[in-house]
């Protein structure tokens, strides 16, 4: 069985990611995100991600950059558990779940 490709949609005034979050789909997505607008919420929903692996914690941290260098504020929301023990290894937890404000 393989897992869904990964996509990134706009819903709202925010981004839902859908899909494997992996090193096979991690490229493809981050192109993809680079030909839409950053949220104006700065909200990106991850709850329909289905796998992930350290392949999507670099992809998240790619979009923080992005943010950064666009003056955004990018919130993470429906973090897979998967996903926060990544970040905890890697010690970028803080940057993945900070709260909005």
């Amino acid at each position: 069985m393989s897992d869904s490709p990964a996509r990134v949609d706009i819903a709202g005034d925010g981004w839902r990611v859908s899909g494997a979050l992996t090193m096979d789909t991690a490229a493809s997505l981050l192109a993809a995100s680079r030909d839409i607008p950053l949220p104006p919420s700065g909200v990106v929903d991850l709850r329909d991600v289905e796998v992930v692996d350290s392949a999507g914690v670099a992809v998240l941290m790619a979009w923080k950059r992005r943010a950064f260098s666009e003056g955004v504020r990018l919130m993470f929301e429906g973090l897979p558990s998967t996903l926060i023990s990544l970040a905890e290894l890697y010690g970028v937890e803080d940057l993945l779940q900070e709260p909005a404000t």
